[in-house]
């Protein structure tokens, strides 16, 4: 699944035009990486997300192309926030 969509289900950011937004801008790197909106997600990634002085780690525990809103955390583990 592209980055940008996953961002989106899994509810990360809001909005996918946002979330590919924010990956033309650099603000969205995978294990280290400034990653592209079209980067392939997999289990095991981390993606960090930096939004002015904050900056939220997540561990991608599942790839879903859709879920239900109480099921959306479950697709990643907040590592820092």
């Amino acid at each position: 699944m592209r980055l940008d969509k996953y961002l989106k289900v899994s509810r990360l950011i809001k909005r996918r035009q946002v979330a590919n937004d924010a990956c033309d801008a650099g603000r969205v790197s995978v294990n280290g990486k400034t990653a592209r909106a079209s980067y392939e997600v997999k289990i095991g990634d981390v993606i960090e997300i930096r939004f002015g002085e904050k900056l939220t780690s997540a561990e991608v525990l599942a790839v879903k192309e859709s879920v239900r809103k109480e099921e959306a955390e479950s697709m990643f583990r907040l590592l820092t926030q």
